[in-house]
């Protein structure tokens, strides 16, 4: 019986501690889109207000990171984390569009983290892993 009860804290507990990630998001939105695998990530939305965090890998042949976004209305920071630290990417404010852009990054685990300044209307956000 006790090993059984050890057996199932210990089951909890590493649940508990994978639920947790670095970034977490929060936020509320209408008509939300979201798409991400290994290697893109991908937001469209009417409405957004809070923070989105995604996470992409990349490889020793595949270390770029290319993307594109475009904004109605509002204000959106977009940080990466790709070495421990979270450094801006870039700002955008409605009514601007960033055209297809491309920044190395290191090898490994990369979080991609959308914060935005109230609420931001009409945005599309998208990365790919090349």
């Amino acid at each position: 019986m006790r090993k059984t009860l050890v057996f199932i804290m210990t089951i909890v507990l590493c649940l508990a501690m994978t639920a947790c990630g670095k970034y977490n998001s929060h936020y509320t939105s209408i008509v939300l889109i979201t798409r991400s695998s290994s290697d893109e990530a991908y937001m469209h939305f009417g409405s957004f207000n809070g923070t989105n965090v995604f996470k992409v890998k990349s490889t020793d042949k595949k270390n770029e990171l290319r993307y594109s976004a475009e904004l109605g209305e509002g204000s959106m920071t977009v940080y990466y984390d790709d070495d421990g630290t979270k450094k801006e990417l870039f700002t955008i404010n409605g009514g601007e569009k960033i055209e297809e852009t491309t920044i190395e990054l290191e090898t490994g685990t990369t979080y991609l983290i959308f914060e935005s300044d109230g609420n931001c209307k009409d945005g599309t956000f998208e990365f790919e892993i090349v």
